[in-house]
C-alpha cells in the first residue's frame, strides 16, 4: 500500500501525517532476530506519492526490516500536552534498489542522501491520527488499508 493511496483514500489525514512525519524527527519500532522489539529515531521523508527512509547500510534497523518487513512508528510529539497531535503508523517496508525510486527518494529528500545509504519504501497499512483539541480528551481518526490493495 503506497502512501499515494492513503493520500488518496484519506486525503485530510495523509496531510496531517505528512505535515508531522516529513522532515521531523519519528521513531521506527522493528523487531529483532529474537522478536524484541527495537525503537530507532529517524527521519521521514514523504513526497511524490511516496513515504521512504534512508539509513546507514549497518544499520540495525535495516537488518531488521531485511528480515521481517513490519514496523511501527511515532511522529516525535512537541510538548506533554499533544498540541501539535500525534501519528501512529504501522505496515510494511520494502528495500528499494531500483535507481529511478531511489531518484524520487533523492528529490523529495530535505537533505542529500549519502551514495552508500540503503533506501527503504514504508507501506502504511493502519494509521491513527491524535489530536487534543481545546485541551480536552484526545480525538482520533483512523484509516486502515483496505482488503485487495497494495
Amino acid at each position: 500500500m503506497s502512501w499515494k493511496i492513503f493520500e488518496t483514500q484519506a486525503p485530510e489525514l495523509a496531510d496531517f501525517a505528512r505535515a508531522r512525519l516529513h522532515n521531523e524527527v519519528a521513531y521506527l519500532a522493528t523487531s529483532r532476530k529474537d522478536g524484541s522489539p527495537r525503537v530507532h529515531p529517524f527521519t521521514p521523508i514523504i513526497g511524490e506519492g511516496h513515504f521512504f527512509v534512508f539509513m546507514e547500510p549497518t544499520s540495525p534497523k535495516g537488518k531488521d526490516l531485511r528480515r521481517d518487513p513490519r514496523f511501527a512508528l511515532h511522529c516525535s510529539v512537541a510538548d506533554t500536552s499533544g498540541t501539535s497531535g500525534e501519528v501512529f503508523l504501522s505496515g510494511r517496508a520494502v528495500f528499494i534498489e531500483d535507481a529511478a525510486l531511489r531518484g524520487a527518494a533523492e528529490r523529495v529528500s530535505p537533505y542529500k542522501p549519502a551514495e552508500r545509504y540503503i533506501l527503504f519504501e514504508l507501506y502504511p497499512e493502519h494509521v491513527t491520527i491524535t489530536e487534543y483539541p481545546d485541551g480536552g480528551g484526545p480525538a482520533r481518526r483512523f484509516w486502515k488499508k483496505l482488503p485487495g490493495h497494495s
